[in-house]
């Protein structure tokens, strides 16, 4: 009887190819067998633990291996100690490289250490072959020195010249031409080694040591003036050394690529040379336009640790004692570097798209930012523009996108530009700005930090040239955190005496941070009624400054302001009437919706006003909504406001509303923006930055500490008068509680109803036809009725649900 061999003996294993099965052996007794597994090739081996433990970490052991190694040569050259084998390695370190042992021993712990941190090293070959050529013309310049004129090959000449090496190279050289010569030449090698190594020209070269010298004289002036003005106030922020910066690391080129980036220091200038890489997978035309976003972050530790700029009062200014908040009170992130293959890929996989469509395009250029990535499109013969345009959700749903924008064309280019989001979109933080290059170029007060482009650049708007802002955007988009960025790069840029604030914030949620602040001309307002005050206010001291322009004899607040900086507006006598230099004022409203439903008539009436004369004497206005329709946005604040900012909409029509042309319903939202600067009609598409309630908190912390009692303004928010801007929609209006009713009912049945009709009122209410007048006169002073249109009925203005907002306010 035959019995079946036991699961894991031999004889279960499978027959080799070509031979037979053995016979399976019959155990009969019931002790153990021992089995050699050494030799069974046959069963698959398990794992070994010491194998197991050590997988992947090889470089980590081998760079501690180089330590010891490094620690051992550096006992053995500087004391003489290390055994027989550290005396063998001093012998031959010492015969090929001569006074370079001195070095080795900390070259050997360095690589090391880059080796345990698994730091991955790109272009090897070349690092490599560049610090050969930098090691041979060392060590040849040295045996040139230290030689005295011997070429002798023995142990005593090597140890102290340039050992072997500098042996083969140097005598060379000295026996050709003359000592001086030698070394000019040796010099020009290791100058050669460098420029290798660092994949730099020579201009380049020098504009690194430059950069270099002049950042570290900057770090010492800037320690010696804190520490000369003492530490008078601290600073609860990180420091900017602390904070880990992005160094992205350069990564091959490809061959269309046209700009060129910059090595692993971000600190120095991007060289507009090009690079032309050693293979490309595809060839192709080079491309239009293709800007890399750079990371505009810190470009050295002195420009972290030195204050922003504070605009110069001019000699003749009254002393300032004010300082401004240090730059490290802001976070600055840090960026991973994008991964441009994988976005020419995407680019590749649009054009494969609309050849499905048969729309024949070639990409001629990309342009990548925080959000989204502009591909420029040059159009086959024949093909037609609105063809594409067409496209537009079959494109967003071959590049699984949400939405995507085309710019048909691309203002001043023939090819058109298709705008999809990327996969993993880049924080802007207001600390990325206000370290920038454009940072340091806005010099004006009112210079203000929006966010960057599409391209990656900073952009600041001066807010003196727009000269007023409109923003409108759906809850959620990044309204209010763009607000909270142009307040916050005001604070850290200028003081008091440059620039003040009027806050008004209907919502008493936003600008609740900023009271007591020294900018602020008025507590922030909250009260709906107080604000119509305040915008009042406003246009008073604008017929005030207007009247001392005159008085001046200057045109605007810019050539009163430079005179009396130059002393020119001091009176030589006593009796004549002195000046003060006039600083601007900022009125921010951070919801225009809900003043138009208190006093809509006082509110346009006093925007109106600002926004068309107030630009001379320095008062500017940046009005907020989150509902952008044409009852809030009236076409006479459109007329007077021309620069816009537009947020994520719901709808096309709220698109036309803010921005007069569609492309704010494509937005995606957190902060995606179009700006209109008012001097052009192109949308310019940004991503709005982002500033942290902590650091706001920091930023007036600061200002508090210089001004514990801040002293504003009498009068700017005052009481609200009756019959004027802050006249309720109920109340005050005859002092007769039957009139007060007779509105109510008439408001609810007019906005119920949709009838602005007079006669409709008569019958309803059983009133007269010149009560009913009187009655549809109040309607429209409170913006529940348009103006009337003859014999037709007024437009009812006011929707339901704002009614009913209302009757439960009141």
């Amino acid at each position: 009887m035959a019995t079946k061999p036991r699961k894991g003996s031999s004889s279960s294993r499978p027959a080799s190819r070509g031979a037979k099965r053995p016979a399976a052996r019959v155990v009969r007794s019931h002790a153990p067998i021992e089995e050699d597994e050494s030799f069974d090739f046959g069963r698959p081996q398990r794992p070994s633990l010491i194998r197991a433990a050590v997988a992947g970490r090889g470089p980590e052991f081998g760079g501690i291996a180089l330590v010891c190694l490094g620690v051992l040569l550096a006992v053995a050259t500087y004391t003489g100690g290390g055994g027989p084998l550290g005396s063998l390695l001093e012998d031959i370190s010492s015969w090929l490289i001569g006074l370079g042992r001195y070095v080795l021993p900390f070259a050997v712990i360095a690589g090391g250490i880059v080796s345990m941190k698994r730091v991955e090293v790109q272009h090897k070959v070349r690092l490599a072959f560049g610090w050969v050529v930098i090691l041979l013309g060392l060590l040849g310049s040295i045996h040139v020195v230290m030689s005295d004129g011997s070429l002798g090959s023995d142990l005593d000449t090597f140890r102290r010249g340039g050992g072997a090496f500098g042996w083969l190279l140097g005598a060379l050289l000295e026996r050709t031409i003359n000592n001086a010569l030698a070394v000019m030449v040796l010099l020009a090698l290791v100058l050669v080694g460098v420029l290798i190594t660092t994949n730099s020209t020579l201009p380049q070269l020098v504009r690194r040591i430059r950069a270099w010298v002049d950042g570290g004289a900057n770090t010492r002036a800037i320690r010696q003036h804190g520490n000369d003005d003492g530490d008078e106030y601290e600073h609860s922020g990180p420091e900017f050394y602390d904070i880990e910066l992005d160094e992205p690391k350069a990564k091959r080129k490809r061959a269309h690529k046209q700009v060129v980036e910059e090595p692993e220091d971000a600190e120095y200038e991007e060289d507009e040379e090009e690079v032309k890489p050693k293979r490309a997978r595809k060839v192709r035309k080079p491309l239009l336009s293709q800007a890399v976003a750079v990371n505009d972050g810190p470009t050295a530790t002195a420009i972290m640790k030195a204050q922003p700029q504070q605009m110069p009062l001019g000699p003749g200014a009254r002393a300032s004692n004010w300082v401004l908040p240090t730059l490290d009170m802001l976070t600055v992130t840090r960026h991973e570097k994008a991964d441009e293959r994988a976005t020419e890929e995407r680019g590749d996989k649009l054009v494969d798209a609309l050849k499905e469509h048969n729309v024949e395009t070639e990409m001629v250029g990309y342009t990548r930012g925080p959000t989204v990535t502009r591909y420029e499109l040059s159009l086959g013969g024949g093909v037609k523009v609105a063809k594409v345009t067409s496209l537009s959700r079959d494109i967003a749903y071959t590049m699984a996108a949400t939405d995507v924008r085309i710019l048909a064309p691309i203002p001043g280019k023939s090819a058109i530009g298709i705008e999809v989001p990327n996969a993993v979109r880049e924080l802007v933080s207001l600390g990325d700005l206000m370290v920038s290059q454009e940072s340091r170029a806005a010099m004006h007060p009112l210079d203000v930090a929006v966010g960057k482009d599409i391209a990656g650049r900073s952009v600041f708007l001066n807010i003196s040239t727009t000269p007023h802002m409109l923003i409108a955007g759906t809850t959620g988009a990044g309204k209010s955190s763009a607000i909270n960025c142009i307040i916050t790069s005001v604070l850290m840029r200028t003081t008091p005496d440059q620039v003040r604030l009027i806050l008004i914030d209907p919502k008493q949620v936003e600008m609740g941070q900023y009271a007591r602040l020294p900018h602020l001309l008025t507590p922030p307002v909250t009260n709906p009624k107080k604000a119509a005050n305040a915008l009042g206010w406003a246009v008073k001291e604008m017929e005030r400054r207007y009247d001392l322009l005159v008085e001046a004899g200057f045109r605007d607040i810019s050539g009163f302001n430079s005179a009396y900086d130059r002393g020119e507006l001091e009176g030589e006598d006593a009796d004549e009437k002195s000046f003060e230099r006039m600083p601007y004022i900022l009125v921010v409203v951070d919801e225009l919706n809900d003043l138009m439903m208190v006093a809509a008539r006082d509110v346009e009436d006093c925007i109106t006003r600002i926004a068309q004369k107030a630009r001379a004497v320095g008062i500017h206005l940046i009005v907020a909504t989150q509902r952008p329709s044409v009852n809030v946005i009236t076409g006479v604040i459109k007329a007077n406001i021309p620069a816009r900012m537009a947020f994520a909409v719901s709808s096309l029509t709220d698109s036309r509303v803010i921005l007069d042309q569609p492309g704010a319903e494509k937005l995606i939202g957190k902060g995606d923006m179009l700006l209109l600067p008012g001097n052009t009609s192109v949308a310019q598409r940004i991503q709005s930055a982002w500033v942290d309630e902590a650091e706001v908190r920091k930023v007036v912390a600061h200002w508090r500490r210089q001004a514990p009692e801040v002293v504003y303004v009498s009068g700017v928010d005052g009481e609200p008068s009756g019959g004027n801007a802050g006249d309720s929609l109920f109340g005050g209006t005859t002092g007769d509680s039957g009139d007060d009713e007779l509105l109510r009912q008439a408001m609810d049945l007019v906005v119920r109803t949709r009838q602005g009709s007079t006669s409709m009122l008569q019958r309803k209410l059983k009133v007269g036809f010149a009560r009913a007048g009187r009655i549809m006169d109040l309607l429209e002073s409170r913006g529940v009725v348009g103006p009337s249109e003859g014999s037709k009925p007024r437009e009812v203005l006011m929707t339901v649900e704002e009614l009913e907002q209302l009757q439960q306010a009141s």
